[in-house]
């Protein structure tokens, strides 16, 4: 009797289990077809969703949207100038395509462009540097310029006042924001109250050009600064490798612009001026002189070097409290790394030459000699 109930009883188990597997079966085949459906479905959408994203955000527009892609922006930073513009539907769709498209090496510029263009219309305007229209204002900013000298230049060309400019480059807040936004290359240095303008030597020279009708003051400081940042930034290791800052960087390479001419002069001169600071001797230099007096002079006159300034280096014995001017690429590599020489003083003759000197007693002799 006994075994005829474990019989029947296994039998029912067995029947159960087997019940318990098909439905088991029929639950994972429901979950595995959901799947497969979501799966697809969701395949379907994005493809869509990415073909849509690849279309010209407005094919029958005529509206042209001006944009510009400053020095050193990466495709993610491009992007999202794009989209922001309106000029493509989705930024993360768009460094997905050009990544795959193998296409990234994008010109910076300011850019005329349209919702109406194709992806590959948009990319290879920014590969070739193309631009839909010619600037309107192209202003060049000569090397050794001071900025009250750049207001008057741009304000002779573009539809703005010397003084709105001025007003503009002393504004406290506006040196906050900027030094917030490039803070590689400004610090707090410029704030310093005995500094004559804030961004004196940080503008630097080179030609501009504008492609809307009234550029805004901001707007020109802002394509100045990032053309600064585009030559100083490769050179911040070195600048620091010299036991400087930034801003003790241009303030020298501010000095040697404006006290010679050629790379290899340059050189000898920085040489020269780090030898004296070396050796706490005044920097001496005339340039120093005129941007105390704020004025120029074709001589500078015994009485002028007794003027009171943070900038008279005959007044002080250190460098200036900041640069006298804008300045060329090769000042500033020769302020980083100049020559090594034993000369502690130089004169100008007046065919344009230099002559160099170990001694003040060899320096009074050449200017007996050029001068005198």
């Amino acid at each position: 009797m006994s075994k005829k109930k474990t019989s029947g009883d296994y039998k029912d188990n067995l029947t159960a289990r087997r019940e318990d597997a098909r439905m088991v079966r029929r639950i994972a085949a429901v979950i595995i077809i959901s799947l497969v459906l979501i799966f697809i479905i969701g395949g379907i959408s994005g493809f869509l969703y990415i073909k849509s994203a690849l279309q010209p955000v407005d094919p029958d527009s005529d509206k042209e949207v001006t944009v510009e892609i400053p020095m050193g922006s990466s495709t993610s930073e491009i992007a999202a100038i794009l989209e922001e513009n309106g000029l493509i539907k989705d930024s993360t769709i768009f460094r997905f395509y050009i990544k795959f498209k193998n296409e990234s090496e994008f010109q910076a510029g300011e850019y005329t462009l349209s919702p109406s263009m194709e992806i590959n219309e948009l990319t290879e305007a920014l590969e070739s540097g193309k631009v839909l229209e010619e600037p309107l204002y192209s202003v060049t900013i000569p090397e050794g310029k001071t900025i009250d000298e750049m207001a008057a230049i741009y304000a002779a060309e573009l539809p703005f006042s010397k003084e709105a400019f001025l007003n503009k480059v002393n504004d406290p807040q506006y040196m906050e924001t900027l030094i917030n936004t490039y803070p590689d290359i400004l610090s707090n240095d410029i704030l310093d109250p005995e500094i004559r303008t804030p961004l004196e030597g940080y503008l630097f020279a080179a030609t501009y050009e504008f492609y809307s009708k009234e550029p805004s003051v901001e707007k020109v400081v802002t394509k100045m600064l990032e053309k600064t940042a585009e030559v100083v930034t490769p050179l911040l290791d070195e600048i620091a490798s010299q036991d400087m800052s930034v801003h003790e960087a241009l303030t020298m390479a501010s000095i040697v612009e404006n006290e010679a001419s050629s790379e290899k002069q340059r050189k000898k001169i920085a040489g020269v001026f780090y030898n004296r600071l070396e050796e706490g001797m005044p920097l001496q230099t005339d340039p120093t002189v005129l941007y105390a007096l704020g004025k120029h002079k074709d001589k500078v006159l015994l009485e002028d070097l007794e003027v009171e300034s943070p900038y008279n280096t005959y007044h002080v014995d250190t460098l200036p409290v900041g640069p006298i001017s804008n300045f060329a690429k090769s000042s500033l590599k020769a302020a980083i790394n100049p020559e090594d020489t034993d000369y502690k003083y130089f004169l100008h003759d007046d065919k344009g030459n230099i002559h160099y000197a170990e001694t003040v007693e060899k320096h009074k002799q050449l200017k007996a000699k050029y001068i005198d």
